[in-house]
């Protein structure tokens, strides 16, 4: 091809990659919902578990310290922040333990105290009743609460704000200083935010720590004092920030080395180019199928995609250093296709069968690597040979097989003894019997860790629901209900067996629904309790007879009475936009065909005797560390389902291709020896397998098998077995860079993945040249044919 033919090709080509860049970037929605990964939930636990990681209250609370300063400062500041945020639509609770006052009930829920309020389920609204209440704001108007109860007298009397406020303390609150909460040793100011977006939504997570910042340096001033913020949506942003930020930086780190490998492994400034279109063209692919499959790309698709089409860089290297003089690029790239095509389907077979693992999470990674992948070979058979000179260096390109380094190589690798199968069956036989007795657990079973949190970030969090006594993220108790109005009368009806429990030191606290909404039926048993306007004016006239108020002050009070006589009762509908909306919403599941009432516990002691205590009564204890354990077990098994297929469809392909058993076997054996190796060492060092290592292991088996396919492809020509050591060495080198300075991430998962693909390419590389490497004939080019060309693999791939 003439250099301006070239040329013309190489702008298409990146004018193409520009256009579709742009393109993804309008249609791509990227999603950090971890339950995209999660299999469909079966079990009532498991099915709680899912909605709570996404949606539920405990994934959009966030726990704040503010520390550094006098006690006065502090709470001053946590004051004016609950301020800042209760009108902010971010935030859908801002809690600091300080008391609400009727102003912070809309207009519109103020009669309704006398309703959630207790106090007439045994105290008339009698003259006896007012006159001792009205005795009491006399008190309390010469007292320190004279600023707050003033507002409130005209229109509450009796307080019942107040008294409300009083009851919807959590029973585990933490000390108050200066009317706000501390912890135990009075140095932190504590607050608890709950945001209105998800947890896993890193968006509206990042939006409202913003926001939390901004109200804390506007209530700072000049103040030294810092602010802590801990909960999931804290750790999202944290972790994902984390992420970028290093994913970028040794993306860069890299790029730069693998052009300079490229550089010192071809000695032209030409291939590192020529090596990053089909790497990109792969990449964009991908990203296209999923945004054109999928309402949204998760974060997870992304990062893992890009690093399982990594091994796409790996198809130019083989077209350019099988490159010699005297052969056409394009028939160098014909030579090559039944090898590298065979490699392509087999490994986009292991992840074919992602798409039938029934999780969205691992269908987006099928299509994403599977469309990469695709993309890449195709890209380096048919457009790639395009833009290859041959003749660069005065017509002379670089040929593996004529360079003396080469041939050093070469010699210090051909003086390795062939594995033989008896070798190889010990070497795999030792490495079973290390996985299968090196104790502890095989397989990691917590949820948690698919999201790992820095350690440091852990203990504090800890450390601030112990001292906010927040419930236990681990049991809930569940009420089922036809609708709302069942489930709240059926904690109602429980809530006595919990105070029983409580007393008894089985619990130290419980919170439920019906705390805050009563149902239906107990509004209404206390609006008939409600005096009517006649009797209610002459109680209150007596009252105030005997008292120094005058009679005309409390008209709202008379109004609000009224009002709460004739409306009707107060639903969970009816709370959105109030402060109450977040807590009821938390603990009362509401869906078209049932409602779920759930019952946050704190010091649960005895879960079994809670249990038994419990089942009379038509509730649940929900464990759901074990539900969370159970859902990530089944996932694994349709996962390993998954991938057993996939092993038969694998064999089945490479025999297709080679037509011969003895050579599909040494192919396949350096790909299974070194999966049984890594195993090994994984157990010995006490690594308790994850997804993730999953992910992992398939994508060095696909290493492995390319490695095998390539060494089988030289057949025992000197110079054919030179340019594919060359082509494999610089292909593993690349391999091992990147994932080796993946492992040396500050994220746990980020480590584990890059050590593990890191030694399946070693052990990879290694077991290949001992089993598949032939020994080589001197005879130079063709001494046996070795191609896969010459068997029935060519039909399956031309």
């Amino acid at each position: 091809m003439s250099p301006r033919r070239r040329l013309s090709l190489a702008l298409v080509w990146l004018a193409l990659l520009l256009v579709g860049g742009w393109w993804i970037s309008q249609q791509l929605q990227l999603t950090g919902d971890l339950r995209k990964f999660m299999p469909e939930a079966r079990t009532p636990a498991q099915k709680l578990l899912i909605d709570e990681l996404g949606e539920g209250p405990g994934s959009r609370l966030l726990l704040l310290a503010i520390s550094g300063d006098r006690p006065e400062v502090l709470a001053r500041q946590s004051a004016a922040m609950v301020t800042a945020l209760a009108g902010d639509p971010a935030f859908s609770l801002a809690a600091n333990g300080g008391v609400a006052g009727l102003e912070s009930i809309p207009e519109a829920l103020r009669p309704y105290r006398y309703l959630l309020s207790t106090t007439l389920d045994h105290q008339p609204l009698d003259a006896a009743y007012l006159s001792d209440q009205l005795e009491a704001r006399l008190q309390d108007l010469g007292s320190p609460m004279a600023a707050l109860v003033e507002p409130l007298l005209p229109a509450d009397p009796t307080l019942e704000v107040l008294a409300l406020a009083d009851t919807w303390q959590p029973a585990t609150a933490p000390q108050q200083l200066h009317g706000v909460w501390f912890d135990r040793e009075g140095r932190r100011a504590l607050l608890a935010v709950q945001t209105t977006a998800a947890g896993f939504d890193p968006g509206g997570q990042e939006a409202a720590l913003a926001k939390l910042h901004a109200a804390f340096d506007a209530a700072r001033g000049d103040s030294s004092s810092q602010l802590l913020v801990s909960g999931p949506g804290a750790f999202a942003v944290e972790v994902g920030g984390r992420t970028q930020r290093e994913a970028s930086f040794i993306g860069s780190l890299d790029g730069v080395i693998f052009s300079l490998l490229l550089l010192i492994a071809y000695r032209s400034w030409r291939v590192p180019l020529l090596a990053a279109l089909p790497l990109a063209s792969g990449g964009l692919a991908g990203m296209a199928a999923v945004a054109l499959g999928f309402d949204g790309i998760h974060g997870i698709t992304v990062a893992f995609g890009f690093t399982l089409i990594g091994v796409a860089q790996d198809y130019p290297i083989h077209l350019i250093s099988h490159q010699r003089p005297g052969l056409s690029p394009w028939d160098n790239a014909r030579a090559l296709w039944p090898t590298l095509g065979t490699g392509v389907v087999a490994t986009c077979i292991a992840y074919l069968t992602f798409l039938i693992s029934g999780v969205d999470g691992l269908k987006q990674l099928a299509v994403f690597t599977i469309a990469g992948l695709g993309v890449a070979a195709l890209t380096t058979r048919y457009l790639l040979p395009g833009l290859i000179d041959t003749t660069e260096n005065g017509g002379k390109p670089y040929d593996a097989a004529s360079s003396s380094a080469m041939a050093k190589v070469w010699g210090h690798f051909s003086r390795w003894p062939r594995m033989g199968v008896t070798t190889g069956a010990l070497l795999g036989a030792a490495g079973l019997a290390v996985i299968w007795f090196v104790p502890g657990p095989f397989w990691q079973n917590d949820l948690s860790r698919l999201t790992p949190v820095p350690e440091h970030l852990l203990v504090q969090d800890g450390q601030l629901r112990a001292e906010l006594g927040a419930p236990d993220v681990r049991y809930l108790m569940v009420i089922q209900g036809a609708d709302a109005e069942a489930a709240l009368q059926a904690s109602e009806a429980l809530q006595p067996v919990l105070v029983q429990m409580q007393s008894e030191g089985l619990l130290k606290a419980f919170d439920l629904a019906s705390r805050y909404l009563p149902s239906a039926a107990t509004q209404r048993a206390r609006q008939a309790r409600l005096p009517d306007a006649p009797t209610l004016q002459a109680a209150l006239d007596a009252a105030v007879a005997e008292s120094p108020f005058r009679s005309d002050v409390f008209a709202p009070f008379l109004s609000d009475v009224a009002a709460a006589r004739a409306a009707p009762p107060l639903t969970a509908a009816d709370l959105a936009g109030t402060p109450l909306a977040a807590r009821v919403d938390g603990l009362l599941l509401r869906s078209d065909s049932h409602a779920t009432a759930l019952v946050a516990l704190s010091g649960l002691e005895d879960p079994v005797a809670v249990a038994s205590l419990l089942a009379p009564h038509g509730a649940q204890l929900l464990d759901l560390k074990d539900a969370s354990e159970s859902l990530v077990a089944e996932y694994r098994t349709r996962l390993l389902w998954a991938l057993a297929l996939a092993a038969v469809l694998l064999v089945a392909t490479i025999w297709v291709a080679l037509r011969d058993v003895r050579r599909t076997l040494r192919v396949l054996a350096p790909m299974a020896l070194a999966i049984i190796v890594l195993l090994a060492v994984l157990r010995g060092f006490g690594v308790e397998l994850n997804l993730f290592h999953l992910v992992a292991l398939i994508l060095a088996c696909g290493l492995g098998l390319d490695y095998g396919l390539f060494f089988d492809h030289a057949g025992d020509s000197r110079e054919g077995q030179l340019r594919a050591l060359h082509a494999i060495i610089v292909c593993s080198l690349a391999t091992l860079l990147v994932f080796a300075l993946l492992a040396t991430s500050s994220i746990p998962v980020l480590q584990a993945i890059g050590s593990t693909v890191a030694l399946g390419v070693v052990f990879n590389f290694v077991l290949a040249l001992l089993i598949v490497r032939q020994p080589a004939a001197e005879s130079g080019e063709g001494a046996t044919p070795g191609p896969i060309a010459e068997h029935g693999g060519a039909e399956l791939l031309q």
